[in-house]
């Protein structure tokens, strides 16, 4: 018998804190799509994301569920990271997930809400709206090797090549 969610066993956050960052991190290592990311890159990702929405045992404090947006909060908001920790699965946390998102007050006149999902996820999605069926749009991707990987604790400024430094002058680019 699956236990429902109950709504005084978890509490609405949209900010994480350092132990809940980590616990983050740690549900993304048992997962096949974020696996071996690194600390200090989730903390960024998180940091810099417009809108946080997690999930955390009353009690403890303990991360349960979260997402987080990226927007523009006019034309385009892309959903990212949809996760529930393994034992907080079958709750109806990620519904509750999604209704926070999609009823959010500065995402409700966004043109379009985005997410990526696997092939049996979209009847899930589906119930918030979300469609696979997109016209003529296709999905691209590119994929660089970010410079910020290459030199773990080294600065951005201390590992961009001197070629691509440049510094401006009043007689133009030096």
């Amino acid at each position: 018998m699956t236990t429902k969610l109950k709504a005084g066993n978890f509490q609405f956050v949209n900010r994480l804190t350092g132990a809940q960052i980590e616990q983050l991190w740690r549900m993304y290592q048992g997962e096949w799509w974020s696996r071996g990311r690194n600390i200090n890159d989730v903390r960024r990702a998180v940091e810099h994301s417009d809108l946080v929405f997690a999930y955390c045992v009353a009690e403890t404090g303990r991360l349960a569920a979260f997402t987080r947006v990226l927007t523009d909060f006019v034309y385009k908001a892309v959903l990212f990271d949809v996760i529930v920790d393994r034992p907080y699965r079958d709750l109806g946390l990620g519904r509750t997930l999604l209704e926070a998102v999609t009823s959010h007050p500065a995402l409700l006149f966004v043109e379009h809400i985005e997410l990526y999902c696997r092939p049996e996820l979209i009847p899930f999605y589906e119930q918030w709206g979300f469609t696979a069926h997109l016209g003529k749009l296709c999905f691209m991707r590119r994929t660089p090797e970010p410079l910020s990987r290459s030199a773990p604790g080294t600065s951005q400024t201390q590992i961009w090549p001197s070629a691509l430094t440049r510094s401006c002058t009043s007689d133009g680019v030096r």
